[in-house]
């Protein structure tokens, strides 16, 4: 009787799905709250919606480059911390040799292996500089090399992702010209694009969708909330 191939899925979230939701989840929430709460301050003025949408457009501005620019230093840190360790690992392998050689043995003794065992394994790696610096960078300190472009690509992800998640929110305001109106599609289509965010991000990451989606929806729906009471309180 053949046996039934076993095909393992597991998620590994690449790092530009990572930037996707890090400027995504933010796009959406602070524009969305920032409106609301500019709504409940100046509701009364005639040219209220046009006054949101400026604002909406200019914290969208700044927010995306902000995060943009925070997603390319955070990727040249981890460039630099990975080129810095590296270079202390080569320096290592040739001035403390046999410490070195007891570090890769202790990574096969902690899976269990014997001295026997290991001896072979072990003389194969430190056979060749680059593989076991490569080895050492990897399970003794737990780095995988940075893409090259990394940093560029990280920025443009986040910067680009935070600009159409903060176009949402703001879409009704340009659209109606009353902003009471706006105010209500704009909770409507947010809440939605949450949602929807939230269980696509759920599906990527191996959480319970609908769980991923109502804590979007939440999250983003008590910052709005608190911001228009907060509007609206001062005002």
């Amino acid at each position: 009787m053949p046996a039934t191939p076993h095909i393992e899925q597991h998620f590994t979230a690449t790092e530009s799905v990572r930037d996707v939701v890090i400027g995504m989840s933010d796009g959406l929430t602070v524009p969305f709250a920032l409106a609301a709460g500019i709504s409940g301050a100046i509701a009364s003025n005639p040219h209220a919606s046009a006054l949101v949408v400026t604002a909406g457009l200019a914290e969208i501005t700044a927010g995306s480059i902000a995060m943009g620019l925070g997603g390319y230093l955070a990727a040249k840190t981890d460039q630099e911390h990975y080129a810095s360790e590296r270079e202390r690992e080569i320096r290592e392998t040739v001035e403390l040799r046999d410490i070195e050689i007891e570090e890769v043995a202790k990574v096969f003794r902690d899976y269990g292996l014997t001295e026997a065992e290991m001896a072979p394994v072990v003389h194969a790696i430190i056979g060749n500089q680059e593989r076991w610096v490569d080895f050492m960078m990897r399970f003794e300190l737990g780095l995988e090399e940075p893409q090259p472009k990394r940093a560029r690509i990280s920025a443009l992800t986040i910067a680009m992702s935070y600009i159409f998640g903060g176009l949402i929110p703001l879409a009704p305001y340009m659209l109606l010209s009353s902003v009471q109106t706006g105010l209500w599609y704009s909770v409507g289509v947010t809440l939605l694009a949450l949602g929807i965010f939230g269980y696509v991000k759920g599906r990527f990451t191996g959480i319970n969708p609908f769980k991923g989606g109502a804590q979007t929806v939440i999250t983003g729906g008590l910052a709005a909330g608190a911001a228009f009471l907060i509007a609206k309180l001062i005002s």
